[in-house]
């Protein structure tokens, strides 16, 4: 079978166009596909605009958690976000709200030590903390017991309170939690021999004043630093000093040991007349962790400078800083925390228009990474497609070349011969790029060369050995 037979039979003309459109699909095709994946993973994980209004559990009515709850009103308000604040009865409150999935509440302050175990019904998986706000100092004042007009000795452990009257608040209250964790380490509980009474603020002020109990708990703002300056002025009163703060702080991570100079309360009487030592547990600000990412950090920027400023119980900017206690501080605030201030955009932008910027560049960036360089590839990636199926065809064709060197039957020939000619029908039938026409017809001659060689091969027949042509 000669050449000039196989051409006739093929009689196909050569297509060869300025580009193959397969080939070019078959090479964006990819690019386009990572970077549509690459858009909507950005668009997933980024969170929609922020919401134009939050809901805050407060506190009591003239109660400093109000208060704060009323600067944080204001901040947001500067950046046309409305704050709701929901009026409460405290921490515990504000933390069973938050853990009630229909409440609608989205942050509250929450005195640290309140876990899961203070409340009943409700989940705490999607609660995060922003770090904690202040100090909620605990105060204790006991009544000094008078021995021929003379003050007893100063009581240094709250065990020496067995037996006793102890206001320790209301029921509910994070005062109570907090006194009733920390009676309990001292073997005080609810049921022994200590009347534990339901007395709190100014009713439990005036009850250890006329008598009626022997040490009362006080906390926030039950204990103002002008209760506390009236009470040391009280006789028969004292203050509790906690020399034990240490261990304290060690039983129970989320207590702070305060350490508080003479006269801090009152210069003028030297009050404290020796220095006391205090403890305090941080209120945190809890979340719902799907709170926006933005209003976190705007959160944060306002618990600034709010809570910021020096204090007699704090050093300048003490907080709000990143410790938590019981729930993992929020990915968001961990990064403001880290980096101290908000993203560029927020930074020099209005609210409003740098959450729409951060959108759109969360889809400019996997355009930049995988977009932009793979187009600027493309004319590589194509002639390099192109050049690899040539490529293929030249390692079937040398294959068949190695076989036709040895001994072959009528029939293999015969196959061959049909598979030589399938692989110049394909190189004919297949649309090339013009850049790659000389290639085309150097492989069509090396096509002619070995089909050349297969004409000459030996073919091992029933008569013996002879040559195709023979």
């Amino acid at each position: 079978m000669g050449e000039s037979k196989l051409g006739a039979k093929l009689r196909l003309p050569l297509k060869i166009t300025t580009i193959s459109w397969w080939d070019l699909i078959h090479t964006l095709g990819p690019i386009l596909l990572a970077s549509a994946a690459a858009i909507w993973l950005a668009l997933h994980f980024v969170r929609p605009l922020p919401p134009h209004t939050l809901t805050m559990s407060g506190g009591p009515k003239g109660s400093s958690f109000e208060h704060f709850a009323e600067k944080y009103q204001a901040f947001l308000a500067t950046d046309g976000i409305e704050l709701k604040i929901i009026p409460s009865a405290g921490s515990l409150q504000n933390f069973q709200r938050l853990t009630e999935p229909h409440s609608h509440i989205d942050i509250a302050l929450v005195q640290a030590g309140i876990t899961e175990t203070a409340v009943k019904g409700g989940s705490t998986a999607d609660i995060v903390s922003l770090g904690s706000m202040f100090y909620q100092p605990l105060t204790v004042f006991y009544r000094t017991v008078l021995h021929h007009g003379r003050r007893g000795r100063p009581m240094f452990k709250l065990s020496e309170l067995t037996g006793k009257r102890i206001a320790i608040g209301s029921e509910g209250s994070g005062t109570r939690l907090l006194a009733l964790a920390l009676l309990k380490g001292n073997g005080i509980e609810l049921g022994g021999p200590t009347q534990l009474l339901n007395l709190e603020g100014e009713a439990a002020r005036k009850a250890l004043l006329d008598g009626q109990v022997d040490a009362i708990f006080l906390t926030g703002d039950s204990a103002p630093p002008e209760t506390i300056r009236a009470m040391l002025h009280a006789r028969g009163v004292a203050m509790f000093t906690f020399p034990q703060a240490d261990a304290y702080t060690r039983r129970f991570p989320y207590l702070h040991e305060l350490n508080i100079p003479e006269g801090a309360f009152d210069l003028g009487a030297n009050l404290p007349r020796k220095p006391l030592i205090m403890i305090a547990p941080a209120v945190e600000m809890m979340a719902r962790s799907d709170l926006h990412p933005a209003l976190c950090d705007l959160l944060i920027e306002a618990a600034e400078a709010v809570h910021g400023r020096a204090t007699l119980l704090q050093r300048m900017h003490d907080f709000p800083n990143p410790s938590t206690y019981f729930f993992p501080l929020d990915t968001e605030a961990a990064r403001y925390y880290k980096s101290g201030d908000r993203s560029l955009a927020y930074r020099y932008l209005p609210f409003r228009f740098a959450s729409l910027v951060s959108r759109i560049a969360a889809v400019l960036v996997p355009v930049i990474i995988i977009l932009i360089p793979g187009l600027r590839f493309l004319p590589s990636l194509y002639r390099w497609r192109v050049d690899s199926r040539i490529h293929r065809r030249y390692a079937e064709l040398m294959a068949l070349e190695r076989e036709s060197l040895g001994a072959l039957t009528p029939e293999r020939h015969a196959e061959l011969l049909d598979k030589l000619q399938e692989i110049e029908r394909s190189v004919i039938l297949r649309k090339t790029p013009g850049s790659h026409a000389d290639q085309i017809y150097q492989l069509r001659e090396h096509i002619a060369f070995v089909r050349n060689n297969l004409a000459h091969a030996t073919v091992r027949g029933g008569d013996g050995e002879q040559t195709a042509q023979a």
